[in-house]
């Protein structure tokens, strides 16, 4: 017989069907799975040698996806805040990078933001950074499921030389990948501004032969999409439609700066986005156009974007800014109701990374990618609507335990998979060569 657990919270949000809050429920875990959802009167009766993990005053319900981010750039957190995007990246990011970028680097970043985010309750991540078997070697550490897409950009760095190289280097890593559990990869040219026509016709080609997402920053800033007008004679979309790369494997990072004719485009070539709504307003890019994408009927998920921008990666903070930014932006207070923020960070993620079949919501057979979240703190009471409470109270302090394909990574708030002690040693070395750079 299976190992089974009943998991017996205060309440179940399972996010399908749309806005169900149950109470007296049990979920039944089996083989990393969920087994069964029902009365927990049901559950005495069919599971009667089910071990029962009880969790009074708390919420169970899909671990949050996030889906945009640079893990290995946790270590660059606060290293240079207060900036815009370009000379943020020009005279800041890629310089310090160019100095210390190296697998060590990256495992170490990527292990730590791994740790954080299973803390703060997200149990799948979308990555793209350079070296990407030590980010999925940290992920795995972890035991975060994760999406991790191979950079391309026209300049060298640590990791490649040029296009090709950086092409090559990523279809070696997607061999590496196929036999990693929890484990899918894409391209991820960097922004139309870094990367050339060759380059994407090259993403383009392999693209479409492998099936594999491209994660590609677009339309991020009003000067981006300017300087490209001045460079190439039309905006970033445009071109990206005339070389073909507008479809729906496309994942289209930040979109701020966008007209009412490109919101069109991307709802008929079913592109999907990634909203990153903290970094956007930290780095002045823009505010997203909740208003017009949500009426175009277009998927939007939600990415915390990289630690050296945002400064966390906390997805419960960014939902709650997500849905404060498209009321005020909109002048409307119900186009981002709670649970619409909820859904954004669970199930719309899960259709991003085209893995709803498997994550995003508690459904029987799913597997089980699980949070419990405690609202039994003073802060929180009185409680009338859970829901209520996850989008506008909550933060990832309120995650007491996170389960991903049934393992239980973080249990009591204390971590299972994570020696926090040998990784905050490492931190503490990486943040003493980097102050040594200045």
């Amino acid at each position: 017989m299976a190992n089974e657990e009943r998991l017996q919270p205060q309440w179940i949000i399972p996010i399908k069907p749309k806005g169900i809050v149950l109470k007296n429920h049990d979920l039944v875990l089996s083989d990393g799975r969920i087994k069964h959802l029902l009365p927990s009167t049901e559950a005495d009766l069919l599971f009667p040698q089910a071990s029962v993990r009880k969790l009074p005053g708390q919420v169970l319900m899909p671990g949050l996806i996030n889906v945009h981010g640079h893990a290995a750039m946790t270590l660059l957190r606060g290293y240079a805040d207060d900036h815009k995007l370009l000379t943020w990246l020009n005279d800041y990011i890629w310089p310090v990078e160019a100095k210390v970028v190296c697998p060590n680097f990256v495992e170490t970043g990527a292990w730590l933001a791994a740790t954080e985010m299973v803390q703060s309750g997200t149990t799948c991540a979308a990555d793209s950074y350079f070296f990407p078997e030590s980010t999925a070697a940290a992920f795995a550490r972890v035991g975060l499921r994760g999406q991790i897409t191979t950079p391309i950009l026209t300049f060298p760095t640590t990791w490649a030389e040029k296009e090709d190289d950086y092409i090559q280097q990523g279809l070696t890593f997607f061999e590496w990948a196929e036999t990693q559990p929890r484990l899918t990869t894409g391209f991820a040219p960097h922004a139309c501004y870094s990367v050339s026509n060759k380059g994407f016709e090259q993403v383009l080609r392999y693209s479409q032969d492998l099936n594999k997402a491209v994660h590609l920053h677009l339309h991020e800033t009003r000067e981006e999409t300017t300087d490209h007008e001045t460079k190439w004679g039309c905006r970033p979309i445009a071109r990206l439609i005339d070389l073909g790369l507008f479809n729906h494997r496309l994942q289209a990072v930040h979109m701020t700066d966008l007209n009412a004719e490109e919101i069109a485009q991307v709802a008929q070539s079913d592109v999907t986005i990634a909203h990153c709504p903290e970094s956007n307003l930290k780095l002045a890019s823009g505010i997203f156009p909740m208003s017009q994408i949500k009426a175009a009927g277009i998927n939007v998920a939600l990415g915390s974007d990289g630690a050296a921008s945002n400064n966390d990666l906390d997805l419960f903070q960014e939902l709650r800014t997500a849905a404060l930014l498209a009321k005020v932006s909109s002048q409307d207070p119900t186009l981002m109701d709670a649970f619409s923020a909820l859904e954004m960070a669970t199930l719309k993620g899960a259709e991003f990374l085209n893995l709803d079949h498997e994550i995003g919501t508690l459904e029987i057979g799913k597997s089980a990618d699980l949070i419990a979240v405690d609202l039994s703190d003073i802060r929180h009471q009185p409680v009338y609507h859970p829901i209520s409470h996850l989008a506008y109270t909550a933060t990832g302090q309120d995650v007491t335990h996170t389960w991903i394909a049934g393992q239980l990574v973080y249990e009591n708030r204390q971590h299972r998979t994570s020696d926090i002690l040998a990784l905050s040693a490492q931190i503490d070395q990486w943040q003493q060569t980097i102050q040594g750079l200045a």
